[in-house]
């Protein structure tokens, strides 16, 4: 075997013959060392170019185009989900507010004077009563006369009339967790309140929609599901009779449009039916 020899390499040569067209071909010959500092002086003089365009000329946006674009997508893509992050959270909160307000408007239909809630600075939207019939003040001073038996009575003065023009297509069934009725109706049929009362809660849910829960005399509750408008707000005082949403399709918790209706007693639900008169 022949050992390596640096020198050997040092003094070889490099020989290049043209293919020209011509009688005669001259070859020529060059040194390996001539060879390195040729390949050398073109990498440095590219570089310099490459170099010099860069700094001097806009060719470098050209050259990083594809990931100045990639770059861009991902900012606008941050953009995006910081947006949605934002939205979340805030939407989170209101329901969370919501929800709040919910537990506490089933807190208050459990006590008997929702007034004694308010405090000195709070106000009630009041409305007139319709105007007393025939007989009115008669009725009145006797009921003043005999307080005793107003109270005993009071629970079965208090009726309810139908909230809104429609079949009854499913009914009272707490062994199914229906706690309420369900009137077939198309959206953006007037509701009405089933008995004069105190709003205590009017907002949007996730599962039951626009939803109202109304306080009324003797512990009683009227919850009126799924609207698609809301016209009264919490603390307004209703009459019977009065316009106060209109039916829609809102919320998980719903199959088709419809209204549904619920009358709770002392935080229990009962048989809207029982209390409504034709």
């Amino acid at each position: 075997m022949g050992i390596f020899n640096f020198q050997n390499i040092k003094k070889s040569s490099i020989y290049i013959t043209p293919n020209f067209p011509a009688i005669q071909t001259r070859r020529y010959k060059f040194s390996l060392p001539q060879v390195l500092y040729v390949i050398l002086g073109y990498s440095f003089f590219v570089t310099l170019i490459v170099i010099t365009l860069l700094a001097l000329t806009p060719a470098k946006e050209l050259i990083f185009i594809l990931e100045n674009e990639e770059l861009l997508e991902q900012a606008d893509r941050i953009r995006e989900l910081e947006k949605k992050v934002i939205f979340l959270t805030s939407s989170i909160e209101e329901m969370a507010s919501t929800n709040h307000k919910l537990k506490y408007a089933l807190m208050l239909g459990g006590i008997k004077m929702v007034d004694s809630t308010l405090t000195p600075n709070d106000t009630i939207q009041k409305k007139e009563s319709a105007p007393l019939p025939a007989g009115g003040n008669i009725l009145h001073a006797f009921r003043r006369l005999f307080p005793q038996d107003q109270e005993k009575k009071e629970e079965t003065q208090i009726y309810f009339i139908r909230p809104i023009t429609g079949l009854v297509v499913n009914g009272y069934n707490p062994e199914k967790g229906h706690m309420g009725i369900d009137y077939s109706i198309k959206e953006g049929t007037p509701v009405f309140a089933a008995a004069g009362g105190l709003v205590i809660f009017a907002d949007f849910t996730s599962d039951d929609g626009y939803m109202y829960i109304i306080q009324h005399d003797a512990n009683l509750l009227s919850i009126y599901k799924h609207c698609s408008t809301l016209l009264k707000r919490e603390r307004d005082y209703i009459v019977q009779g009065e316009l106060i949403a209109l039916s829609g399709n809102t919320g998980y918790n719903t199959t088709g449009p419809h209204l549904h209706f619920e009358i709770w007693k002392n935080g229990k639900a009962i048989d809207p039916l029982k209390f409504i008169i034709n």
